[in-house]
């Protein structure tokens, strides 16, 4: 859509909440962070350990329909190393570690339960986003960036979308005009970052006139490139990777997933034992430096 478009339609609001409730179905660009992707923008924790900074979420950008993308991944340690890839059950198709986790689950064993919790899937969302303060770092302040976050921002988006009370006015967080700031509030309990107390403020425009809001719209990052094919591996590659990862066997040996014998391997913390090639040690220092974050 255009920008007078997006202005008089609020972005969509209605369209908005029935692929919220998609979202909601029960059940994130490649996880090979081997660089700084600028385009990022992170909160940081002050000395205290907390973490202050106040963002606006934005809408969608011209020729996408959604201002979110949600990606699905697997990050879990085996005999042969990590295992950290996207999941292609973000495209709605096949994939060999759901697949192998369900076989796990109907077992009906305790054990092979617990293994299939291990090795569930990890959702995150991008968004664009407006700094609107930043006090670590306020040159980032009233600049464009992409933003990837988990569940629990993503709760809390759905709460203002459709609050809970009747006293409570549901409201579109991506709108220009009527949408809200976000207070992004982090404490560390228990060893992570904990989001519980960020909360919207009251309904506001953005700050500034159309011409300079329609330049913060068209500064935005497109979001359907974080489901382009290139982002994930093909099913018999994920497949291969499994067997390597569960079994130790090189790409040279043949063993079946379902004749492993379960593991116990699970999501570990970044300072336990790495992967054994450079290039895995890489992706996996990077997706653990990011793990709490991200929840």
């Amino acid at each position: 859509m255009d920008f007078e478009t997006l202005k008089s339609s609020s972005s969509n609001f209605d369209k908005l909440t029935k692929a919220l409730e998609t979202n909601l179905n029960p059940e994130d660009s490649s996880n090979k962070n081997k660089y700084q992707d600028d385009r990022f923008w992170k909160p940081e924790l002050d000395k205290t350990g907390n973490g202050y900074a106040v963002i606006r979420f934005l809408p969608a950008v011209e020729g996408e329909d959604l201002p979110w993308q949600r990606v699905w991944s697997h990050a879990f340690q085996g005999t042969g190393g990590w295992y950290i890839e996207n999941s292609l059950t973000t495209l709605n198709q096949k994939d060999p570690v759901s697949e192998e986790n369900t076989r796990l689950w109907n077992t009906g064993v305790d054990s092979d339960k617990e293994i299939a919790r291990k090795r569930k899937r990890k959702l995150s969302y991008y968004s664009n986003i407006l700094v609107v303060s930043d006090p670590k770092h306020p040159e980032n302040e009233g600049k464009v960036f992409l933003y990837k976050f988990g569940k629990k921002i993503f709760d809390k988006i759905t709460e203002a979308m459709q609050p809970a009370f009747e006293d409570e006015a549901a409201i579109n967080p991506f709108d220009f005009w009527k949408g809200a700031n976000f207070k992004l509030k982090i404490r560390k309990v228990d060893g992570y970052w904990n989001y519980d107390k960020s909360e919207f403020e009251s309904v506001s425009a953005l700050a500034g006139n159309d011409d300079e809001i329609k330049k913060t719209w068209s500064s935005q990052h497109a979001l359907k490139p974080f489901l382009a094919a290139d982002n994930f591996k093909t099913y018999e590659e994920l497949k291969e990777k499994l067997n390597r990862v569960l079994s130790g066997a090189r790409k040279t040996e043949t063993v079946a997933v379902a004749d492993l014998p379960p593991q116990s391997g699970s999501v570990a913390k970044s300072n336990d034992v790495a992967p054994t090639t450079a290039s895995d040690d890489d992706d996996t220092l990077s997706y653990f430096s990011k793990l709490a974050e991200e929840e």
